[in-house]
Order: structure tokens, then sequence, then C-alpha cells
């Protein structure tokens, strides 16, 4: 059975909306989009095109779906080319016209569409789609989560961990790996079980 691996940016105040560009999502009046540029070096770079290994399927929400349909498809070198090879599929609660080669829409059952994309591919990345995101956190539908937290505090803006985190339990599956501009990856794989609880008088 496959892998879905939730692949995010944030900052260190959980914001996670726009970080590729001015125009990428603007919603409420956000006037910092593409605030992760400035932050991008090298081992950025490295780890983010180490962390694609393997990937045989894209699924993404509608907004990110569109960013990056106006944007891969016109692009070269390995991302570009991977992105545009490789199965696209989309949650959507409406029926877009899907024009990047290789899309399809999901159905309205999110659940069992993963189930499936399960069985079809070994590693399935959600990258950005942050509304779609929360309903995999809400279900449990994910086993990988990289997060990359970047060294800025924006105060406001739409979180990576909103409304759809239940209590869940993570395992850190490789160390920790941390950018000369700051920037910090975990790599954290979905446990059983739900968070404990202690008391710390008693030790």
């Amino acid at each position: 059975m496959g892998l879905i691996h939730i692949d995010l940016f944030t900052t260190l105040d959980g914001v996670a909306q726009a970080p590729g560009a001015p125009e990428e999502d603007p919603d409420s009046g956000f006037t910092f989009g593409g605030w992760q540029a400035p932050l991008i070096d090298e081992v950025v770079g490295s780890q983010a095109d180490a962390g694609m290994a393997g990937m045989d399927a894209l699924l993404l929400g509608r907004r990110t779906y569109d960013i990056f349909a106006a944007y891969w498809p016109h692009q070269d070198g390995n991302i570009a080319r991977l992105f545009n090879n490789i199965p696209k599929y989309v949650a959507s609660r409406s029926t877009p016209t899907l024009e990047w080669a290789g899309s399809t829409l999901l159905g309205p059952d999110t659940a069992a569409a993963v189930g499936k994309l399960r069985d079809r591919h070994e590693h399935v990345h959600v990258i950005g789609s942050l509304d779609l995101v929360q309903t995999l956190f809400a279900e449990r539908l994910f086993d990988r989560l990289t997060l990359w937290v970047y060294p800025i505090l924006l105060g406001s803006g739409k979180k990576v961990f909103a409304d759809g985190v239940v209590p869940t339990n993570l395992r850190l599956i490789e160390p920790v790996v941390a950018s000369p501009k700051g920037a910090v990856m975990h790599r954290y794989a979905l446990a059983d079980g739900t968070p404990g609880v202690g008391n710390m008088a008693a030790r």
C-alpha cells in the first residue's frame, strides 16, 4: 500500500499562507505572500529535491492546483519534468475544468478517494493545499509529514494547523535538518494512538 506524504512550509507562528509568491493567496488582505523566497538556500533546495524521490503522484487542493497548473507546464528542469509527467489528483467541492495534462478530479468522498490512491501509487505527495490538508489531518489520511519551519513571525495568515487537527501521535523518522538561513526540516511518520499525559511533579 502506498504512502500519503504532506509537505508544508510554515513560519514559527504557524502561518502557511502563500509562501511562494505575492499573488499566490491574498485572501483576507494577506500582504506577506512570498515570505519563503528570501529564506531559500542550497540546503533547502537539496532537501526539497531529495524529498521528491519516488514521488509518483500529486494530490492537490483546487487553489494549489490552479497555481501549479499555471506555472509548471511552462517550466523546465527536474521538478517541472516530474510534476508534468506524473498523475495529478485534485480535491475540489466544485467541478473545475482541469487543463493540466494528467489531471483527475477526485470524487466527493475524500477518504475513499485517498484509499484508492494508496492502492494505485507508492508515494503520493500533497504540497500546500491547506484546506485539503485540514481534512487529511482530521481523518488521519496521511502517512508522512514533512514540515519546514522558517525563522520569521507574521502574526496573521492561514495556519498550518487550523481546524482539522485532532490529537495525533507522530514519530520523527529522520534527523532534523537546519539550513544556513535558519529553516528547519522535520520529517515525521504517523504513529498509533493519541498523545498521553502525565504529571511532571511525580518525576
